[in-house]
């Protein structure tokens, strides 16, 4: 059985990103034509999770920048135990995504 694993950065209040709008003069204040901010950003968090056929895996947050040394340890502690969990076996194709990590 194939399985897959990743990681995500996801921003906690809206995108990271500019926006456009069309509106009509004068009703830029309006409360429908305006978008929600924080300043000095809304944070983020990064995660990382496997699934199969089978299910899904487990769900790390992780904690600080993550590097080769982190993402191994993540595996270690997470990967063959979701492998148990899902009744997987130890006959199993793991596949992730070819991050140089």
């Amino acid at each position: 059985m194939d399985g897959w694993s990743g990681q995500v950065k996801i921003e906690l209040f809206g995108v990271n990103s500019k926006r456009y709008v069309w509106r009509k003069p004068g009703t830029a204040h309006h409360l429908p034509n305006t978008i929600p901010t924080v300043k000095h950003g809304g944070g983020s968090i990064m995660l990382w999770g496997c699934f199969s056929a089978a299910g899904t895996g487990r769900l790390v947050a992780i904690e600080g920048k993550m590097n080769a040394v982190k993402y191994r340890d993540i595996l270690e502690e997470n990967l063959f135990q979701s492998a148990l969990d899902l009744r997987l076996g130890r006959r199993f194709t793991f596949q992730q995504d070819n991050d140089p990590k």
